[in-house]
C-alpha cells in the first residue's frame, strides 16, 4: 500500500450522492462493485447529472462472513431526484477518520481502524446479528478510470464517520 495522505480527522458537511445499493456476498463484492459503477456510468451518460470524482463504494453494513450491504454511486454538487435504480442519498455531516492510498485496499482500511483505536475514537457504528451497520463508511475514487485502468493505480479516500467529538 502506498499511503498518500496519512489518517487524520476531516469535518464534512453533509455530501449529496446518487447510488445503486445492493446485497452481496463479501466474496465476489468487488466484482459486484465494478458492475454497479459501470451500470452507473451508463445510467448517466443517459441521465446527465452534475456530479463530482469518478464514484465511490459505500459500505452500510459489513458482514465478512455473510453479507454486505453497499452501495456505489457518485457524490453530486446539488441533489438529485434519481430514479427507481439510481436512487438520492448522501454522506453525513461530521467528523471522518480520512486516508488517501493506492492499492491494498485491506491494508488501507486495517490501517485506518488501528488509527482510530490508538487514538481513543470511535466510529459511528452500532454492531446487530447481520454485522456490523455503519453511519457513513466510503472509499471515493480520485483517479479517472478513463486515463488509468488499473485499479491498483488509483487514488483512494477512505472515510469513516466518527462519533461526534468536541
Amino acid at each position: 500500500m502506498l499511503l498518500i495522505e496519512p489518517p487524520r480527522i476531516e469535518r464534512f458537511a453533509e455530501i449529496p450522492t446518487l447510488g445503486i445499493r445492493t446485497i452481496t456476498p463479501f466474496r465476489g463484492m468487488l466484482a459486484t462493485r465494478d458492475q454497479l459503477l459501470g451500470e452507473l456510468r451508463q445510467w448517466l451518460r443517459v441521465h446527465p447529472a452534475d456530479t463530482s470524482g469518478y464514484g465511490y463504494l459505500r459500505l452500510h453494513t459489513v458482514d465478512m462472513g455473510g453479507l454486505m450491504d453497499l452501495e456505489v454511486g457518485t457524490v453530486c454538487r446539488v441533489r438529485l431526484p434519481g430514479d427507481d435504480r439510481v436512487r438520492p442519498g448522501s454522506f453525513r455531516a461530521g467528523p471522518y477518520a480520512t486516508l488517501t492510498y493506492q492499492d491494498h485496499a485491506v491494508r488501507a482500511n486495517r490501517t485506518l481502524l488501528e488509527w482510530i483505536s490508538v487514538n481513543g475514537l470511535s466510529l459511528d457504528k452500532t454492531i446487530e446479528t447481520d454485522g456490523d451497520h455503519f453511519a457513513c463508511r466510503y472509499e471515493e475514487y480520485l483517479t479517472d478510470p478513463a486515463t488509468e485502468p488499473r485499479k491498483t493505480r488509483w487514488h483512494v479516500r477512505l472515510a469513516m464517520r466518527l462519533r461526534d467529538i468536541d
